[in-house]
């Protein structure tokens, strides 16, 4: 993911670090085996635009820097052939597909940063209502982020219709909150919604890319930096990120919330439990005709 992140922040960075974020995407396995001092030479800038660069992308240094990178290759390797093609077999597609989720999943526990978790469960423990926005894929998140927040207690709604999330982010106020997602950040819609929101006086966490334009916009920054290419199954990947992230955030608003909401949870689950056993009671001895 790290490499990921480099290629998301690439237009933010400044022209001397930017040629070191080059250097490094172009063969980032000779910049394992480099130190600091070649990185800068094949770059062509100074020891300290290298230092600069890495903290730039969040790392405390060079050392810091080179062990993210060596995990995330050692989870990922470059050029590993994982993209789906036409004469694959069935066996071919469990492979790459799993294979896929898994370091997704993996990058995503080496990199998701718990300081920005923490501050995101701050802003729901206490929040008056939360709003979910998302469009297209996000859509998909925003929907199941609804159904695990709902049961949490505050009132949670998700909107995927960019008219809608419009009108009912105008009509936010102070304490209410939002989790817009998005898997580029880009989204012209979406970014007003976030801005009216903002406005009202709400709190935004964004679920999104690092340096990106919704980014920039958010209270919180959850930063969930994958990869976007022109591959069409990439998105499969970056919704499983999301929707785990999703669960963080639910589970732990929940362990916040203490022990009398577990109670209420339980509640809720045996009250869904005896529909369902109404339900087999009904298909099991249907009403005479």
């Amino acid at each position: 993911m790290l490499l990921d992140t480099i290629r998301t922040q690439l237009d933010s960075l400044s022209r001397s670090e930017r040629k070191v974020a080059l250097a490094v995407l172009e063969n980032p396995q000779l910049t394992l085996t480099e130190n600091i001092t070649a990185l800068a030479k094949s770059a062509q800038v100074s020891e300290p635009t290298v230092v600069r660069f890495c903290r730039t992308i969040g790392y405390a240094g060079w050392h810091d820097f080179k062990l993210r990178l060596a995990q995330g290759l050692a989870l990922a390797p470059p050029g590993v052939a994982d993209t789906a093609r036409q004469d694959d077999l069935a066996a071919d597609l469990v492979g790459k597909i799993c294979s896929r989720s898994i370091n997704v999943l993996l990058d995503l526990r080496n990199n998701l940063d718990p300081d920005a978790i923490e501050r995101a469960l701050d802003v729901l423990a206490r929040a008056n209502k939360i709003e979910f926005y998302g469009q297209g894929t996000s859509g998909l998140v925003a929907a199941d982020a609804q159904h695990k927040f709902f049961r949490s207690g505050v009132p949670a709604v998700a909107y995927s219709d960019p008219h809608i999330h419009s009108i009912s982010a105008a009509l936010l106020r102070k304490g209410d909150a939002v989790l817009a997602i998005s898997q580029r950040g880009n989204s012209a819609a979406l970014l007003r919604s976030v801005q009216l929101a903002r406005r009202a006086g709400a709190d935004v966490i964004a679920l999104t890319p690092s340096g990106t334009p919704l980014a920039a916009l958010a209270t919180v920054l959850v930063p969930v930096d994958l990869s976007v290419d022109t591959d069409p199954y990439t998105p499969i990947s970056a919704r499983l990120a999301h929707l785990v992230v999703i669960d963080i955030l639910a589970v732990g608003l929940a362990l916040k919330r203490g022990p009398e909401f577990r109670k209420k949870m339980q509640s809720a689950q045996k009250a869904l439990q005896r529909i369902d056993m109404q339900l087999d009671s009904f298909i099991e001895n249907p009403p005479a005709a």
